[in-house]
Formats: structure tokens, C-alpha cells, sequence
């Protein structure tokens, strides 16, 4: 469905309109519901973004300075939408991401100019060319035998426990990251991880790694900071889950197959 290649010769196609991680809802031709955030063939303007091929229409991307009335979270379009319509989704966010907050060059202040045939800024003052952050992260299900052990961030809707996860830090390895992140959260030992696979999870920019690990100590003590509540559950009594799109969810369905 998706093509990764840059259509910047193209001058019409399909546009996205994204303010802050919410889009704007096209309406459907037939009954006027919004049923898809990607608008109708248009031509395009300079300011947008070219941002790739969708089932080989090329797609721009036009950021707003403050979303509309009616626009809808990425979060929600995500969850409402097919499956395959994630990686058009996360790559718009992302990018969109990237181009709001590097307006102007990191090193020395001036504004910077947008290249046509790539994702990059580049600062002709100084020199400095960036491009999309990526932000590495490691995301972790923790088991000891059949039960998971599933943690709540306080921000978190009422009710849902989700895995373990964290950036890894500089000069630090996925697997290091696995074991200091579940140790500072919730105080648990781990070994025999397993790299399950990743998922981009654009908000704002990060690369999820997937792994497994089983437990080597099931004493919870949570840091109450990043953690506002864990506890072991059995593949028999669940609690409110994460969304069925995030690799989260991946994780812990994946276990609950082998148990079942």
C-alpha cells in the first residue's frame, strides 16, 4: 500500500492535513461520514510536504497551525482504521513532527530550508543538515511461566496495563536498556529475553524494540514515578488492555496464543 519514495516532481495528488498529532477527516462521497483523514486528488501547494505514493497516488502532507473543528487524533484514526493504514498514518505524524519543531538550525539559530528530495533541513549559514529524529526504545513483556506482569503509567486511561518500556540511553545496548528500564520501574530481575520486532510509534518519534523476558524475581516494587501501579496477571483475569495497534499489544497476545 505504501511506497517510501518521495513523489517531489509531483505538483497534485492526495493531501493529509495534520495539526499536533490530530488530522483532518475527509467525507466520504456517498454518505458524508469522515471514514478517512487522506482528501481527494488536489493540486498542491509550496508549503506542503511531498510525502509518498499510497497505493501509487502520491500523497502531500500540509501542516496547520492549530487543528479545526472535527479533526481526530492520530491515536483514534488508528484505532478505527484498518491495519494497513498505519504505516501511511505513523509516517505522516512523524514527519509532520520533524518539520514543526525543526524550523530553524540546532547549531546556530537561523532559520532552515527544506530539501525537495529528501527528508532534511539544511541550515546554509552554518552548514548543518538534520533530519526526522528517531528516538530508539525498548519495550518489554515480563512473564514468569504463564503470568505477565503488566504496569500502569499515570497517564494511562482508568483501568489500563500495558508493558514496560523506556528510551535507551547513549551509549547504552537494547538488552542493557530491557534490564536497567524493568529494574528502575518495578524492581524485577530478568533474563532469557527474546527480540520479538519493532513497530515506529509516532508519538512523537519513536522506534519501538519488542522483547520477551521471563522473570527472575517477582517481587514488584514500583518507582511511583513512571509507574503508578504493577501487579502479575493471569491469562484468565485481565485487565483493560492496550490499544490492538500497538506492539504492546502484539506482545501480550503473542503470549496469551501460547497459553491458551
Amino acid at each position: 500500500m505504501l511506497r517510501r519514495e518521495i513523489p517531489h516532481e509531483a505538483r497534485e495528488g492526495r493531501v493529509l492535513y495534520l495539526s499536533r498529532s490530530r488530522l483532518a477527516p475527509a467525507e466520504s462521497a456517498s454518505d458524508g461520514n469522515a471514514s478517512t483523514p487522506l482528501h481527494p486528488w488536489q493540486p498542491w501547494t509550496q508549503d506542503m510536504q511531498p510525502l509518498c505514493y499510497w497505493d501509487e497516488e502520491p500523497v502531500a502532507l500540509q501542516l496547520a497551525a492549530s487543528p479545526g473543528e472535527g479533526w481526530i487524533d492520530g491515536r483514534q484514526w488508528m484505532g478505527e482504521l484498518p491495519t494497513h493504514w498505519y504505516s501511511l498514518l505513523s509516517t505522516a505524524l512523524q514527519v509532520g513532527a520533524w518539520l514543526e519543531n525543526h524550523r530553524f538550525c540546532g547549531r546556530c539559530g537561523a532559520e532552515a530550508t527544506k530539501l525537495t528530495t529528501e527528508f532534511a533541513m539544511h541550515c546554509h549559514a552554518c552548514g548543518h543538515r538534520n533530519y526526522p529524529r528517531i528516538s530508539p526504545c525498548i519495550i518489554t513483556l515480563v512473564t514468569s511461566g504463564e503470568a505477565m506482569l503488566l504496569a500502569r503509567s499515570p497517564r494511562f486511561p482508568p483501568g489500563r496495563y500495558s508493558t514496560l518500556a523506556g528510551f535507551i540511553e547513549p551509549g547504552e545496548s537494547a538488552e542493557e536498556a530491557v534490564h536497567r528500564e524493568i529494574f528502575e520501574e518495578v524492581g524485577v530481575h530478568v533474563s532469557q529475553l527474546r527480540y520479538y520486532h519493532s513497530q515506529a510509534w509516532p508519538f512523537p518519534h519513536s522506534l519501538m524494540l519488542g522483547f520477551f523476558a521471563e522473570a527472575t524475581t517477582r517481587r514488584i516494587r514500583i518507582d511511583g514515578v513512571e509507574i503508578s501501579d504493577a501487579a502479575w496477571f493471569s491469562p484468565r483475569q485481565l485487565p483493560t488492555l492496550p490499544p490492538t495497534y500497538s506492539i504492546s499489544r502484539e506482545l501480550i497476545e503473542t503470549h496469551l496464543k501460547r497459553w491458551r
